[in-house]
C-alpha cells in the first residue's frame, strides 16, 4: 500500500505559498492508517522504548495508538501552559521570536528510553526543541520518527539522534 495515495495536498494553507501535507484523509481510512500504525511499530520497535512523546497535536495522533501497539507509555508535548500540573518548559528559537514547549515534571522518569513522534518533519526546529526537553527531563532520546517529511527543508540537519520517516516528499 502506498500511504502517499491517502495524504491529501492542500495548496495554499495555512498561508498562500505552502502545499500543506493532510494525514486526516489517512486517518479517515481505517486499512492504511493500520498500515501506517504497522510501519511505524516496525521502525520504532528497534529501538526498545519505554515511553513515546507525541508532538503536539497531531504527533498525539501518531504516538498514542502507537504506544498502545508497542505496549510502551505516550506522554505529551505541548504549548505552553496547555498540561495540568508542575511542568518542565523549554524555550527555543523561530525564525522571527520565540516558542515554548513543555512536558509534565513526572511524565519521564530518568534514563527511561524515549523515542519522539510526529506526523510531519519540515525544518526541524519545533522536533529539535522537543529533543532537549526530553533530555532537560532525563530520557534518554533514542530516535524520532514521522510519517511525513519535507526533506528539502533539511530538517533532519537539526536532529543528533536516528531520524526515520515512512513518506518523502522532494518539492
Amino acid at each position: 500500500m502506498d500511504l502517499k495515495d491517502h495524504i491529501r495536498a492542500i495548496p495554499d494553507f495555512p498561508t498562500e505559498g505552502i502545499l500543506f501535507y493532510d494525514i486526516s484523509t489517512l486517518l479517515a481510512h481505517p486499512w492504511a492508517w493500520k498500515h501506517c500504525v504497522f510501519q511505524l511499530a516496525y521502525a520504532v520497535s528497534e529501538y526498545q522504548p519505554d515511553v513515546l512523546a507525541g508532538i503536539e497535536s497531531r504527533g498525539f495522533l501518531v504516538a498514542a495508538p502507537l504506544a498502545l501497539e508497542l505496549g510502551c507509555g505516550f506522554v505529551m508535548v505541548r504549548k505552553q501552559g496547555k498540561l495540568p500540573g508542575e511542568t518542565i518548559e523549554h524555550t527555543y528559537d523561530l525564525e522571527y521570536g520565540t516558542d515554548t514547549i513543555e512536558i509534565q515534571s513526572d511524565a519521564i522518569e530518568p534514563g527511561q528510553k524515549v523515542v519522539l513522534l510526529d506526523d510531519l518533519l519540515a525544518t526541524g526546529g519545533t522536533a529539535a526543541a522537543a529533543v532537549a526537553l526530553l533530555r532537560k527531563v532525563g530520557g534518554e532520546v533514542m530516535a524520532a520518527q514521522f510519517i511525513i517529511e519535507l526533506s528539502f527543508l533539511n530538517g533532519r540537519a537539526k536532529l543528533d539522534i536516528p531520524t526515520g520517516t515512512l513518506i518523502a516528499y522532494d518539492e
